[in-house]
């Protein structure tokens, strides 16, 4: 399997929760790191054994987020170029578009 098939971030769920997924996973990561240097002194083959594993799992997990954060920035790159050029091939377009976002934002903030 590919590493882009690994994790597929896809345009469902906002970016908000990709976002905060992403600070989670962060966070475990770290966590499970800071218990991995605490444990180090633990001894026994069942504990080894699973302290490997847990590794293994915890490289993966590193691996699967770094495809993550690559994933969002690719399309975040992407999205700015095809503005650009939009920007750039419809100028009066854009500005008419950016004035009715502005115009029903102002109207939006004047009802509160």
């Amino acid at each position: 399997m590919e590493a882009s098939e690994q994790f597929n971030v896809n345009g469902s769920g906002t970016a908000a929760s990709r976002e905060k997924l992403m600070t989670d996973l962060k966070v475990v990561i770290q966590d499970a790191e800071e218990l991995l240097r605490n444990t180090g002194q633990q001894t026994g083959e069942g504990f080894k054994a699973a302290k490997a594993k847990f590794e293994n799992t915890l490289d993966s997990a590193r691996v699967q987020l770094r495809l993550a954060e690559d994933t969002v920035i690719m399309r975040s790159k992407d999205a700015v170029r095809a503005t650009d050029q939009y920007v750039n091939d419809h100028p009066w377009q854009s500005v008419g578009l950016a004035a009715a976002v502005g115009l029903i934002a102002g109207m939006l903030i004047a009802r509160r």
